[in-house]
C-alpha cells in the first residue's frame, strides 16, 4: 500500500508519501516561522492563506521525491482536525479534489491520530515495531494528554490538561524571556547553561492522584519571577537560569503524572511494554532523557519518533491513513473538517479542561 498525507492543521504545509512497509519515500515540510515570527505566535489568517500558496507545490514536490505517481496511489489521507480551520480546510479541499480526480479513496485524520501512531511507523530504539496497547504521553503546544492506544481509533484517556497545555508553556514562558519565536526549542537551548535550583518553581499536581495536567501555574510563576528581578534587562544569567529550573519543574511533572498512568495502563494490560512520547514537545531532550530514566525503573520499553517527526509533518498523517485503510475505515467526500476532534469522545469532560481536554 502507499499513501499520500497532507498536513495543514497549523503553521507547517507538508506532504509524504509512505508505503505499508514502513518506508518514508518522501517527508516534504514547509515552515511558516519567517510569517509568523513579528506576531511571537501562530496568526491564523497568515497560516491560512501560506498553506493555500505552498500547497500545490508541496505536495508535487513530494510526489517527484517518492518517484510515484497518483495512479500507483492506494489512497490520499489529510489532516482533518484538530487545528485551525483556516488551513484544515486547505488541506482536506486539496485532497478530496485529488481523490475526486484520480478515483481514490479519501481518509480524513485526525492530527492528533497522526502524533499517537508514528511510532508505529518509525518503530522502537531497535526498529522492531510497537504494538498495541502501549502508554502514550501526547505533549504538543495545544495538547497534554496520558492515553491507552489500544488499536488505530480505540484511546483511551487516562489524563489530560486542566488549563494550559505544556508547549503553550514552554512558548510564552520564552516569550516572557524575551527568547524569540518557536520559544520551546529557545528555553532548552538557554536551560542547557542554567542552574535548575537557583530559582523554586511550582510543581503543579506533583503528587496528587490521578493523571490530570496542569501548566498554568508554573507559567504564572515564571512571570512573578521575572517580575522579581532587579531592574533593568533579564540578565542572560537569569534567563539560562529560569529556563533550567522551568524545565525541571515541567519534567518532575510530567514523571509524576506518567508513573500514575503506568500503574493504570499495567493493571489494565498486564502484558503491555512500550510507554510512548510524542508530540512536538517530545522533541525536548531533557524531557526525553527523564521519561527513558522513568521506563528503566519501571522496567517498560521507552519509545519516541525521531525528532523530525515530533512536531508536525504529512508521514504521520500517512501512516495514520494507511492504519486506516488497513482496517477499511475511509471516508467519503461529504468529511467535514473539524477545529475540535478528541481522541477519546467518550471520556468524561475534564473540570477546566476546555476544549483542550
Amino acid at each position: 500500500m502507499i499513501v499520500l498525507g497532507i498536513e495543514t492543521s497549523c503553521d507547517e504545509t507538508a506532504a509524504a508519501v509512505v508505503t505499508g512497509q514502513r518506508q518514508i519515500l518522501s517527508n516534504e515540510v514547509l515552515s511558516q516561522l519567517d510569517e509568523h515570527r513579528p506576531y511571537g505566535g501562530v496568526v491564523p489568517e497568515i497560516a491560512a492563506r501560506a498553506h493555500l500558496d505552498a500547497i500545490d507545490h508541496i505536495i508535487a514536490r513530494a510526489m517527484a521525491t517518492a518517484n510515484v505517481t497518483y495512479p500507483e496511489l492506494d489512497a490520499i489521507a489529510a489532516t482533518g482536525g484538530p487545528g485551525l480551520i483556516g488551513g484544515v480546510l486547505v488541506g482536506v479541499m486539496t485532497a478530496k479534489a485529488i481523490a475526486a480526480v484520480h478515483q481514490k479513496p479519501f481518509i480524513g485524520v485526525n492530527h492528533l491520530e497522526g502524533h499517537a501512531l508514528t511510532v508505529r511507523l518509525t518503530g522502537d530504539a531497535d526498529n522492531n515495531e510497537v504494538e498495541f496497547p502501549y502508554l502514550l504521553l501526547l505533549v504538543s503546544g495545544g495538547h497534554c494528554q496520558l492515553l491507552i492506544v489500544e488499536a488505530a481509533g480505540a484511546y483511551r484517556r487516562l489524563g489530560t490538561t486542566i488549563d494550559d497545555a505544556l508547549g503553550e508553556a514552554f512558548d510564552k514562558s520564552a516569550k516572557m524571556l524575551g527568547l524569540g519565536y518557536p520559544g520551546g526549542p529557545a528555553l532548552e537551548k538557554w536551560a542547557m547553561d542554567g542552574d535548575p535550583i537557583r530559582f523554586d518553581l511550582p510543581r503543579p499536581l506533583k503528587g496528587r492522584a490521578g493523571c490530570d495536567f496542569s501548566f498554568s501555574g508554573l507559567k504564572t510563576k515564571v512571570r512573578q519571577t521575572i517580575e522579581n528581578l532587579p531592574a533593568g534587562p533579564v540578565t542572560d544569567r537569569d534567563k539560562a537560569d529560569i529556563c533550567a529550573a522551568f524545565q525541571n519543574a515541567a519534567g518532575d511533572v510530567l514523571i509524576d503524572r506518567c508513573n500514575n498512568a503506568i500503574d493504570l495502563f499495567l493493571a489494565a494490560h498486564p502484558a503491555g511494554r512500550h510507554l510512548v512520547v510524542a508530540g512536538g514537545v517530545a522533541a525536548n531532550q531533557s524531557i526525553r532523557s527523564r521519561l527513558a530514566a522513568l521506563c528503566k525503573a519501571r522496567k517498560l520499553s521507552f519509545a519516541a519518533p525521531p525528532l523530525d517527526l515530533c512536531t508536525d509533518n504529512a508521514a504521520m498523517i500517512a501512516w495514520a491513513g494507511l492504519e486506516r485503510l488497513k482496517a477499511g475505515d475511509v471516508d467519503d467526500l461529504s468529511f467535514r473538517p473539524r477545529p475540535r476532534w478528541p481522541l477519546d469522545p467518550d471520556a468524561a469532560p475534564a473540570i477546566g479542561g476546555g476544549v483542550k481536554a
